[in-house]
C-alpha cells in the first residue's frame, strides 16, 4: 500500500559526521520499504513505522522541504540518501524523488553519500559524476551475502548481490568512490569465512575503494520478533541460548572472521575504513601545515 503524504520536515541533523558514513544531514524520502530484508532495524519500535513492510509513505513534498532547508545552510555539509528506508526502492521508478534531490544537491554543490542495495542507482550517474567532479559523492552497498539463492531468503524484495556488484563496477569505472557494506553480519547464517572470502574478492573485482564491516546484527523489540519468525526454530533457539535479549549479537567467531577479512583487505590494498567528506577535508587542511 502507497500513501502519499506532506511531511513537516525532511532533514535529520547528524551531531557526530565523523562516525559511521561522515554524513551531516540524513533525507527519507520515503518511510518503510518493500525490499523485505528479514534483519532490517527499522522495523524497530523507536522509528514509529507501522506495518513496515506494506505500507509505504512517499514524501510527496519532500523536494520543496529539501531546497527550502538546504539553501539556509551556511555550510555544504554531507547529504546522505537512506537510512530508516532504502532511498532506491522500486517506487522510486514511479516517482523519481531522488533524482530529484541529487539535481538539487548538485544545483546547490552539496556532497552526496548513498547506502542502497539497488542497482537503480547506476541511472543517476550522470548526475553523481557532476556532484563529484564538484565535491564529492560516493556510493555504498549493502551486500551481506555472495550467494544470490540466499540474498532471496533473507533478502527477497531487493536487487541480487551480483546486480549490486555490476552497477559497483560501473560506478567505479566513472570515477565514483564506492564499494561495500556487510551490515549486518548474521550470526550462523552469513558468518562464514567462505562468505567473507567471496564479498571481499567480488568486490575487489568490482572496483571497489572500501568495505567496511560490522561483524554483528542489532535484534530488539518487533524486528526481533520478525527475525526470528523468519529464521525458523532451530536457529531462533540457538540465538535465545546465546544472545538472550541482547541489543547488539556479535558473531560467535569474530576474531577468525576479522582476520581474514583483514587479511584479504590488505591484500587488495580495499580500505576497512568509510571514506567521507568530512575526513577528506580534515585531511586537506592538515596537509596545508606539512
Amino acid at each position: 500500500m502507497i500513501n502519499e503524504i506532506e511531511a513537516k520536515s525532511i532533514l535529520i541533523y547528524n551531531k557526530r559526521p565523523s562516525s559511521w558514513f561522515g554524513v551531516h544531514y540524513y533525507l527519507n524520502i520515503y518511510r518503510g520499504c518493500t525490499h523485505g530484508c528479514i534483519y532490517c532495524d527499522s522495523r524497530s519500535e523507536c522509528y514509529k513505522i507501522e506495518n513496515f513492510d506494506t505500507e509505504v509513505n512517499v514524501k510527496t513534498n519532500a523536494i520543496e522541504l529539501l531546497k527550502s532547508a538546504l539553501v539556509k545552510k551556511r555550510k555544504k555539509e554531507t547529504l546522505g540518501f537512506g537510512s530508516t528506508s532504502d532511498t532506491y526502492n522500486p517506487l522510486e521508478l514511479k516517482y523519481g524523488f531522488t533524482r530529484r534531490a541529487l539535481e538539487l544537491a548538485r544545483e546547490l554543490r552539496y556532497p552526496v553519500f548513498i547506502l542502497t542495495k539497488s542497482n537503480l542507482v547506476v541511472r543517476d550517474l550522470d548526475i553523481l559524476c557532476d556532484i563529484n567532479n564538484q565535491n564529492y559523492a560516493c556510493v555504498a552497498f549493502t551486500i551481506t551475502t555472495v550467494d544470490d539463492e540466499l540474498a532471496k531468503k533473507i533478502e527477497p524484495n531487493a536487487p541480487l548481490p551480483s546486480k549490486r556488484f555490476e552497477a559497483m563496477s560501473i560506478l567505479s569505472s566513472m570515477g565514483i568512490r564506492t564499494g561495500t557494506v556487510i551490515m549486518p553480519m548474521l550470526p550462523y547464517i552469513t558468518d562464514t569465512i567462505e562468505n567473507i572470502e567471496g564479498i571481499v574478492e567480488k568486490s575487489n573485482k568490482a572496483g571497489a575503494n572500501f568495505i567496511y564491516s560490522s561483524f554483528s546484527v542489532t535484534l530488539r523489540d518487533r524486528q526481533r520478533e520478525y527475525y526470528y519468525d523468519k529464521i525458523g526454530s532451530e536457529l531462533k533457539d540457538k540465538y535465545i541460548a546465546k544472545y538472550k535479549n541482547y541489543y547488539s549479537c556479535g558473531v560467535p567467531n569474530y576474531s577468525k572472521l576479522k582476520k581474514r577479512f583483514i587479511e584479504l583487505c590488505k591484500k587488495y590494498n580495499i580500505s576497512t575504513e568509510m571514506p567521507s567528506y568530512y575526513k577528506e577535508n580534515a585531511k586537506a587542511q592538515m596537509s596545508m601545515f606539512d
